[in-house]
């Protein structure tokens, strides 16, 4: 069992940070309540979320560590990722099939590793239908995988491939086959099934207008578009016997113009009730939607209402105790006991966050928030990578999914060691070093933390990249590190350590283009620190950080006011910004004044904008800005930067000039170099990392990484 620090579970700590209400305690997240016949101690589940684990050709050891240290953290309910009821069914090469044999063994070893913690798990039965990616998949008997849905009608991203329409007997067997995965995992031992009827999969697409456009006893009116999902309900519930808690978790609205109405929702959850399953947990958003729902842009807590909308549904029937769970973007359980507060849902599940701290519960019930690692809604370790099929981690996290690989033991022979440079990397070995027993000490030359991440947390809907740093900080301080700011070390300084990590990072790329130092030209680094004077201005480098440079510039800087807009835009009640208004929220956001997007130009020599950001995520960056009205200039060549425009050359080479009354470069970085060269001249120990090895692309998922494996070289 990895080592924590005791203060992590001591139900007395010392100065917690303020919180809701004065709930320091969590006194109603805190409270037991029910799944069916399962009792559960508390009122946060660990939602699902799709490892690449479940596949792991290692008998389960890995999926295992990982459910069990989450439990170990304080979790109580584990939802599985989705566990395909049949091959068809699966959503990729790393998803698992209930009832193979070898899955199976993995799932086992995962359950009782659940247990043994002292937690509950419940198997989310899924199938993917037409978001199913069988390129390269085969049946069992060998012959090419293709994906199913209940009309021949394509997705947006499918590159043509059309799904088969299932026939009645395809339909029926797809029932059966839920039933059969439900049974399966009963006798594997898992306590619980959810069915996955949420998120635009198969159930999701039955519900649907836009994907089921049969005319038959599966289709052609609502009634009959429904049956599908009351039909798999019953098939398992029969399959497992009416005492076995089974779960649906329900779109609550698809965010799709065209799709199932609210009426149709609330009859859906209505007759779901009716026909015996235990909860509802709630759901939103098609993978297609043009409407973002997890992204680091999206208010927090913003979809609550829709829960709440369900819940009250629920009250009304005939089995009022029929649990509601809500879900998406929320990150802080000060927030979950607000919302349990309003008395509307029964629970709440996280996803992401429990990637990013596996002991968010027990943290937080002991009132240590400032050392919960916050879920910062990046997407570029979790939800980008499961798309792809690459193996899920955590960017402030990156020990998620790999506990087995890096596991929190002492390290053999105890160091001291320096870390120059507290930015992502620099805090990440710091912490990691500190965690196994080593004698850390931080030299950071400016007088606030964080590097990159300090910079991002001041644009707009970054404002949570502040947490980690306030967490890893906070915990280093406890584990006995020192933390030594506003100072630069050089050889001399560092001759009594062990071993030095480098950290140093990156300071923008320098561009030798005519007019670069007159003095309204601005690095992105002194536009964010500093502001931007008035006037027009033109954004030199369309990637990444121009992308957050225009939003710094063109978006308000108070998350209320960005909720409120949010959910205008949307059509969701005012109700729904009430969890952004938290105060543990927010003194992140520098503030800035906000200009007409028309004074904006985002300059690109590649006509792409926002190459670098994430792929879930891009979109909505880019679109953002598009929405504000800036400019977007892309496959020109800079010629000059001169008082009041910078000079351009199209794709024609014809030169224009974009008005400029400030320019702002984005155009790169490079490592601050030095310090490692005169280690190695003094016979310094040191081991180099991040921005400061490599500053080709700042990547913070890379560089957190780099500081975690660093950690365990210098001090195994």
């Amino acid at each position: 069992m990895a080592p924590t620090p005791p203060e992590v579970s001591d139900p007395e700590p010392s100065g917690p940070e303020p919180t809701l209400s004065g709930s320091s305690a969590l006194e109603l997240t805190r409270r037991p309540w029910s799944l069916g016949s399962l009792r559960l101690s508390h009122r946060v589940v660990v939602g699902s979320m799709h490892t690449g684990l479940e596949v792991k050709d290692d008998g389960g050891a890995a999926l295992a560590r990982f459910y069990q240290e989450r439990v170990e953290g304080g979790a109580d309910l584990v939802i599985t990722g989705g566990l395909a009821v049949n091959s068809e069914g699966r959503g990729g090469e790393d998803y698992a099939v209930l009832g193979q044999e070898a899955d199976d063994a993995r799932f086992r070893r995962a359950v009782a590793a659940v247990h043994e913690a002292g937690g509950a798990i419940s198997a989310q039965l899924f199938h993917a239908g037409r978001y199913a990616l069988t390129a390269g998949l085969t049946k069992p008997d060998g012959s090419p995988e293709r994906s199913v849905a209940p009309s021949p009608v394509p997705w947006r991203a499918a590159r043509g491939v059309v799904p088969v329409e299932l026939t009645d007997e395809g339909v029926r067997r797809t029932i059966g086959d839920f039933a059969s995965a439900a049974a399966r995992a009963q006798e594997l031992g898992f306590d619980a099934v959810e069915v996955m009827a949420s998120e635009g999969y198969l159930v999701n697409q039955f519900c649907s207008p836009i994907t089921n456009q049969r005319d038959d006893e599966w289709g052609g009116d609502a009634a009959r578009r429904r049956r599908f999902p009351l039909e798999v309900l019953r098939a398992v519930r029969a399959a497992v016997g009416p005492a076995f808690p089974v779960s649906f978790r329900v779109s609550g609205d698809d965010l799709m113009p065209g799709s199932s109405t609210p009426d149709e929702v609330d009859a859906l959850v209505t007759a779901l009730v009716e026909a015996g399953v235990d909860g509802i947990s709630v759901g939103v958003g098609w993978h297609e939607s043009t409407v973002p729902t997890v992204q680091a842009a999206v208010p927090h807590g913003v979809w609550v209402p829709i829960a709440e909308r369900l819940a009250g549904v629920v009250r009304a029937t005939t089995r009022p105790e029929v649990a509601v769970i809500a879900s998406n973007r929320l990150t802080d359980l000060r927030d979950v006991e607000d919302i349990l507060s309003r008395g509307t849902v029964d629970a709440v599940a996280l996803a992401r966050p429990f990637l990013a701290d596996p002991a968010i519960v027990a943290k937080s019930t002991s009132g240590r928030f400032d050392l919960v690692t916050t879920c910062i809604g990046c997407n570029q370790a979790c939800i980008d990578r499961s798309i792809f099929g690459k193996p899920v981690s955590c960017l402030v996290n990156p020990r998620a999914a790999r506990e087995l690989e890096f596991p929190l033991v002492p390290s053999r022979r105890i160091l001291r060691t320096a870390v120059v440079g507290a930015g992502p990397a620099g805090l990440s070995a710091a912490l990691d070093l500190a965690r196994r027993g080593n004698d850390v000490t931080v030299f950071e030359a400016r007088e606030n933390l964080g590097g990159q991440f300090d910079l991002a947390a001041s644009i707009p809907g970054k404002e949570d990249y502040a947490g980690p740093v306030r967490s890893i900080s906070a915990e280093l301080e406890l584990l006995g590190a020192s933390i030594v700011t506003g100072t630069r070390v050089g050889a001399q300084e560092l001759a009594a350590y062990d071993h030095v990590v480098v950290a140093t990072g990156v300071s923008p790329r320098v561009l030798d283009l005519p007019g670069i130092d007159l003095p309204h030209v601005l690095s992105y680094e002194q536009a964010l620190r500093g502001g931007v004077p008035d006037g027009t201005v033109a954004i030199i480098g369309a990637g990444g950080i121009g992308v957050d440079t225009a939003a710094f510039l063109v978006e308000s800087g108070h998350e209320a006011t960005r909720a409120s807009q949010f959910v205008a835009s949307v059509g969701l009640p005012s109700s729904a910004t009430d969890a952004s208004s938290a105060p543990q929220r927010r003194d992140a956001t520098r503030p800035h004044p906000v200009r007409p997007g028309s004074q904006v130009t985002l300059v690109s020599r590649s006509g792409k904008f926002g190459s670098g950001l994430g792929v879930t995520s891009r979109w909505v960056a880019v679109g953002r800005l598009r929405e504000a009205g800036v400019n977007f200039v892309g496959g020109v060549s800079y010629r000059s930067i001169r008082p009041g425009f910078l000079d351009v050359a199209d794709e024609s080479g014809d030169l224009v000039s974009l008005p400029a009354d400030v320019v702002v470069v984005c155009a790169g970085q490079e490592p601050v170099a030095g310090l490692a060269a005169s280690l190695a001249a003094a016979g310094i120990p040191h081991t180099v990392v991040g921005g400061a090895l490599d500053a080709r692309a700042v990547d913070a998922v890379r560089a957190t990484t780099e500081g975690l494996e660093a950690s365990r070289r210098v001090a195994p």
